[in-house]
């Protein structure tokens, strides 16, 4: 947990983990009930990483590719 928190800048802590994070949380705490922490967690961080992954691929279908940069040794 450490490395990933770590690993990526603020602005993409708070543009893209943070919705995940907070929609999780909701959907969590309304609706799982199992009477065990651990299986709270557990769903909790796979429902993070569901909705994570759903935000990932519409952001990815937002972005415009990008025109290829043309390799130095190409150009003449």
């Amino acid at each position: 947990m450490f490395q990933f928190f770590a690993h990526l800048s603020k602005q993409d802590l708070a543009l893209r983990q943070l919705p995940a994070f907070t929609i999780s949380f909701v959907l969590a705490s309304l609706f799982y009930r199992f009477g065990s922490f651990a299986l709270e967690c557990m769903a909790f961080l796979a429902t993070w990483f569901v909705v994570d992954a759903v935000v990932q691929l519409l952001v990815g279908r937002r972005r415009r590719p990008t025109a290829p940069v043309a390799d130095a040794s190409s150009v003449r």
